[in-house]
């Protein structure tokens, strides 16, 4: 008998069918889906038993309002066979399994793009039927919680139409991310439970569609706690080429995969390298899915290189790393696709790096593709918002900042740098903070509002993350699981519950009706229309406590299986985690966010971020509680983030390499703080600012230091003289002229500029911008012919005080709002008014950046991109115009353009003394080199600590 909720999906699943044959995709209301509704049940009467209609049409209205971006790529060609022809995906059962499946959760828009993303893959790879040696290398680039599983499991179905024989998914470190993901392609592409028994077979997911024996692929590894690629396995286990495809889901262990690679070359391989004698599987195509690529697949040892350019090929890359090599090395015909939410350890691999035993690297020669995410994702972007001159704008109010973890002689529940065996101790009792106390309430507030929407069957978790001791973890849990039970007691006896409610209800009052209404007004198809009144919410508490289970996750499997064993009632669950939720596991149904730890990789605080993904009909109810200092580095990671995603569509829509997109990447000015260990050195930086915009947005409050940065610019203005122009006018269109207020200097020396930015005192907390860094990029530049000549603008016009530089030269100072709570300096959200980039641009270059903007533009909702096509060009399109060129534009990279602003203290919204000089602040814009140089740069192990702490 199905349950509610299998009941549910399936109406789903037929209205969205109905809907769509109607064709006019515009006119679905709630009226209409009402009256589909009742076709349905007028043929399954049954399936009204329970079903909550409100909850129906909300789903359907989110679905049919969803829109998605496109996918952008960038390939090389070399060695590939095109081969994907409509004819050859007729008759292709485990991928129409697998979109049936898909549409019974998913909007059809949403199965549409999968389809034709995961098609653009395979057509990526080489034709699994093909003759010959081949070794097709790529990386797939999600977003943090957005769905790669899912997009996997798709292309793995595909594969295995297309004829792809072996199987192998490197699914994380630690046995509950193996265990996960073997039950998500047990539902996705198996069709089955895998268990140790092999006669212990229960037809799930997609068998329930298409159950034919004839098609169930092999599985070599099971969802249980051991399930993974054992030695028992390996002895019984024996394939030939004429099965069905055989799927293995491992984990990146060195011992599983020696195992693995052993008994391929000791039972599946075929035949003989002629020359080496290496033993090779030349009959069976292989896909390797390697989830997490990032992680633990890199070889970060350093390879050495001769003077020819040709690698050492005695060179022992790390342990993991080696044996995927040796694996894929092994395979005549082989695919490897790497897939990440976080590219920047991947593009440090050297692509020519190679061994004798391994083969190639892993770096992902064929093809890099960025997946676009649907309008309905919830990304750093969408949380944090994005820079501008006014602030950080674009966010959702959802942040809410932690001070009472640690106490000002650094003592405290959680200071930054406990040891193993901390006691949490808050003024002077084992008990959480207030801030905890108000997470906790938010939590349980969220849950018992979600039971009203009718979402009481769905998951429904929070995490405390603060420290990685496992020693303190259960600290931490015995102090939750204490206030939680006091809790549950007090509203379910109704003993001294007076001043629980009291606070719950003044949170809810402040807190949850304010952000609701915020989120509802910018985003109105993701939030229900009215709130759940507070007497509604009194009633399910008791009930909903009742639900609530304190965990400390562990690493098992069981920490996956209970959300599967749990769909129908949907998992309560507060998680205290570590390492162990760092990266991959999923809390499905996330909601609240305790989060401490201050990891400053960039890529480990992605992966921290477990809370983006999706979060429909209930993300007004999300909150993240963190310290000030987290939530700067989460908006740093929003900034680079759509930095480089609209950098990789310039770079695809003017035909660029994966190798070129990795030097992109590598030298991003925050992504530098990535692991010095995937970077190879931590000791010499390779810096390439080609086709970046720097600017200063950390400045110093400090008297002394504005001197100081104050004489550097009067010196820069007095050595390049008199300026080209005076308040400088731009014709753009017919009908638009740029206009500034201020300077400009042409054609002046690099030396002039290498001097001012060496004068200059950057603030340490300028993780975009290191003046001495600059400095030696330009220099080095200049010894090759590139960045040897400047335009410089002193840009004035704003509402400040009229300030002389020097004289003759006198400003209007530019007003920039300060973030009043960065006591330690004067820290504002963009320095740069988006037309400024362009001052250096005639009418031809400028509109030939802007039909190049307009031509890569992706539209892609996860990035807060307007829909509007651009009406100004954007930076990397400008940078790319002044660097290439373009058909009636000739290029110049000679050209550097450095911008000086002169902003007003008195008007920058925190307190400066009064006779504060003009805070002098500036901008660089490096045009796209052609010459691809990097320029070394040395850096100590104590500068590095200084400017970004260690790598742990």
């Amino acid at each position: 008998m199905s349950s509610p909720e299998e009941n549910r999906q399936r109406i789903i699943k037929f209205v969205q069918e109905l809907l769509l044959d109607d064709g006019d995709l515009s006119a679905v209301t709630p009226a209409l889906i009402s009256t589909k509704i009742d076709m349905v049940l007028g043929m399954k009467p049954a399936w009204a038993d329970g079903l909550d209609r409100d909850a129906v049409t909300d789903e359907l209205i989110r679905r049919f309002s969803l829109w998605i971006g496109t996918d952008s790529t960038i390939k090389s060609e070399a060695g590939h066979v095109p081969w994907l022809t409509a004819a050859r995906k007729k008759d292709w059962r485990y991928w129409q399994r697998y979109r049936e499946l898909l549409e019974r959760k998913l909007s059809y828009r949403a199965v549409e793009a999968l389809d034709n993303s995961t098609g653009t893959v395979l057509g990526l790879l080489e034709d699994p039927t093909r003759e010959g040696q081949w070794d097709r290398r790529g990386l797939v680039v999600g977003h943090v919680q957005s769905g790669k599983t899912g997009h996997y499991t798709g292309l793995i179905s595909k594969a295995a139409d297309a004829g792809y024989k072996i199987i192998i998914v490197l699914a994380g470190l630690h046995n509950n991310l193996r265990s996960q993901t073997q039950i998500r392609l047990d539902e996705g592409f198996l069709g089955y439970e895998t268990k140790p028994d092999p006669e212990d077979i229960r037809v799930i997911g997609v068998g329930e569609i298409d159950a034919d024996p004839s098609i169930r692929p092999n599985y070599a590894t099971n969802r249980s706690e051991a399930g993974d690629f054992s030695t028992a396995v390996a002895r019984n286990l024996g394939i030939s080429p004429e099965q069905r495809p055989w799927l293995f889901v491992v984990k990146k262990n060195k011992t599983v995969l020696e195992r693995l690679f052993k008994w391929i070359k000791n039972h599946v391989a075929n035949t003989q390298d002629a020359k080496t004698g290496r033993k090779l599987v030349s009959n069976l195509p292989l896909l390797l899915i390697d989830d997490e690529a990032d992680h633990a697949s890199v070889d970060t040892g350093e390879q050495i290189f001769g003077a020819d350019g040709k690698p050492d090929l005695e060179h022992e890359p790390t342990a993991i790393n080696s044996r995927i090599r040796k694996i894929l090395h092994t395979f005549t015909r082989s695919a490897y696709v790497g897939y990440t939410a976080t590219p920047f350890a991947n593009i440090f691999i050297h692509e020519r790096s190679e061994t004798g035993d391994e083969g190639p690297d892993l770096f992902p020669a064929a093809f890099v593709i960025n997946l676009a995410a649907p309008s309905d994702y919830v990304g750093p972007a969408r949380v944090f918002g994005l820079a501008s001159a006014d602030g950080r704008e674009g966010g959702m109010p959802l942040v809410r900042i932690i001070t009472d973890h640690v106490a000002k002689d650094g003592s405290g529940w959680m200071p930054p740098k406990h040891r193993n065996g901390h006691v949490p101790v808050h003024d002077g009792s084992e008990t959480i903070p207030p801030s905890l106390v108000d997470a906790i309430d938010a939590y349980v507030l969220t849950s018992a509002i979600r039971r009203l929407r009718g979402q009481g069957s769905d998951h429904c978790s929070m995490l405390i993350h603060v420290t990685r001791f496992n020693s303190v973890q259960s600290e931490v849990r015995r102090q939750v699981d204490e206030h939680v039970r006091q809790l549950r007691q007090r509203i379910k006896r109704r003993i001294d519950h007076e001043g629980v409610l009291d606070r719950m209800h003044t949170l809810w009052k402040k807190d949850f009706l304010a952000t609701s209404e915020k989120v509802r007004s910018r985003h109105p198809d993701w939030v229900v229309d009215e709130d759940s009144s507070w007497e509604d919410i009194v009633d399910v508490l008791p009930d909903t406590l009742a639900d609530i289970e304190v965990r400390t996750i562990n690493g098992t499997a069981k920490d996956a299986l209970d959300y599967i064993e749990n769909a129908s009632t949907g998992l309560k669950v507060i998680a205290i985690g570590g390492d162990k939720l760092s990266r991959g596991l999923t809390l499905e149904g996330l909601c609240v966010s305790y989060f401490l730890r201050a990891s400053k990789m960039y890529d480990t605080l992605m992966q921290m971020g477990r809370w983006f993904g999706y979060r429909p009909g209930y993300v007004d109810l999300c909150r993240l509680y963190m310290p000030l200092e987290l939530e700067e580095w989460f908006g740093h990671i929003a900034d680079a983030a759509e930095e480089l995603r609209e950098e990789f569509d310039m770079m695809s829509e003017a035909g660029a390499t994966p190798r070129e997109y990795g030097l992109k990447v590598a030298s991003h000015p925050v992504l530098m703080v990535t692991s010095p260990l995937k970077m190879r050195t931590a000791k010499t930086l390779w810096l390439s600012f080609s086709g970046r915009l720097l600017e200063t947005v950390a400045l110093y409050r400090d008297r002394r230091e504005l001197d100081i940065n104050l004489r550097a610019a009067v010196r820069l203005v007095e050595a390049m003289g008199r300026p080209a122009e005076t308040n400088p006018e731009r014709k753009r269109t017919d009908d638009r002229t740029d206009a500034w207020k201020g300077y400009l200097w042409e054609a002046v020396p690099f030396g002039d500029v290498v001097d001012f930015l060496l004068a200059y005192r950057t603030h340490p907390a300028a993780r975009k911008v290191n003046s001495a860094m600059l400095a030696e990029f330009i220099r080095g530049m200049a010894e090759s012919g590139e960045l040897t000549k400047w335009t410089v603008a002193l840009i004035g016009g704003g509402t400040g005080e009229q300030r002389d530089i020097t004289p003759g030269i006198s400003v209007a100072m530019n007003k920039r709002a300060g973030d009043e709570l960065r006591e330690d300096r004067y820290s504002i959200g963009r320095l740069l008014d988006p037309k400024d980039e362009a001052i250096a641009l005639d009418i031809k270059a400028w509109q030939a950046a802007l039909e190049f903007t307009r031509r890569a533009q992706q539209h892609d909702p996860a990035r807060l991109q307007d829909k509007a096509e651009a009406e100004i060009p954007n930076g990397p399109a400008i940078r790319h115009i002044r660097g290439q060129g373009a058909p009636d534009v000739k290029p110049a990279p000679e050209s550097g353009l450095l911008i000086i602003y002169a902003l007003d203290p008195q008007k920058a919204g925190v307190e400066f003394p009064e006779g504060t000089p003009p805070i002098i602040a500036f901008a660089v814009s490096f045009p796209e080199s052609k010459s691809k140089q990097l320029v070394e740069y040395k850096v100590n192990n104590v500068l590095w600590e200084q400017e970004y702490g260690s790598a742990d």
